[in-house]
């Protein structure tokens, strides 16, 4: 199969498992990931996280051959699937990882910023080449990179089609680490800085971080204020104070 699901400890694990071709996305591994994640969705892991078959990529884009004979309802219809997809990570109920691997083009760089975090081995390159086909990115690349990077630089790197290697990208903000070792080993080990914390409180923090870049700062501190009581009303606020006092990691229970 060119999507897979599996599970490694308290994770969930999709891998694009097609690396004879860079892991590039076809029509039916769009719908593929799409379903992958739902199912997800509907286990108890604590984290989704994604990769790539191989060293060479996570994902190069798009599959181009499919491009071809196409005409304009089809790709309209191709790009709304592809927003749609990867807009289910927004409401995934639980943070998700993208571990790059290799390259990160196109498509697979927007399924990459779609995740909550992005780390990356040393060998990555990542980019939005679509220019350079007289196109532009379809599956939220226009709108997800300069709410990460900043509008000049999402200008610079859209415009030009220019690619970054892995320095660049965590200096501009684009992934949050760089990797040793293992590419999934590495991606666990981050996410467990985080999977042992309340869920839901965990999604609080993701859904007022991610409002902020939307909204004014007068709406923005409404919503923080409404988000920091609904964490405070669950049972995981008491036993995070209870366990602060008694000196004892917490042992949260996700209420």
């Amino acid at each position: 199969m060119s999507v897979e699901l599996s599970r490694v400890d308290e994770f969930a694990l999709i891998t694009l498992n097609r690396p004879e071709a860079l892991n590039a996305l076809s029509f039916q591994i769009v719908r593929d990931i799409g379903a992958a994640i739902d199912e997800a969705a509907g286990t108890d892991a604590r984290a989704l996280l994604f990769t790539g078959t191989g060293e060479k990529a996570f994902c190069a884009g798009a599959d181009i051959k499919e491009f071809m004979g196409r005409n304009v309802v089809q790709e309209f219809q191709a790009t709304e699937r592809g927003q749609h997809t990867f807009a289910k990570l927004d409401h995934l109920s639980i943070p998700s990882v993208a571990v790059i691997n290799g390259f990160a083009l196109g498509g697979g760089l927007e399924l990459a910023m779609a995740c909550t975090f992005r780390v990356a081995t040393p060998n990555a390159r990542m980019g939005l080449p679509e220019i350079k086909l007289g196109l532009i990115p379809g599956y939220g690349g226009t709108q997800r990179l300069p709410r990460l990077i900043g509008e000049g630089r999402a200008l610079d790197m859209i415009m030009t089609g220019r690619m970054v290697d892995v320095q660049e990208a965590l200096q501009i903000g684009l992934i949050s680490r760089i990797l040793d070792g293992s590419a999934v080993d590495g991606g666990i080990a981050f996410a467990r800085e985080f999977a042992g914390f309340s869920l839901p409180v965990l999604r609080y923090a993701r859904d007022a971080i991610k409002r902020a870049g939307t909204v004014g700062l007068t709406e923005g501190m409404a919503i923080e204020r409404d988000l920091n009581t609904l964490a405070f009303e669950g049972e995981d606020s008491a036993e995070g104070a209870t366990a602060f006092i008694e000196k004892r990691a917490p042992a949260f229970k996700d209420r």
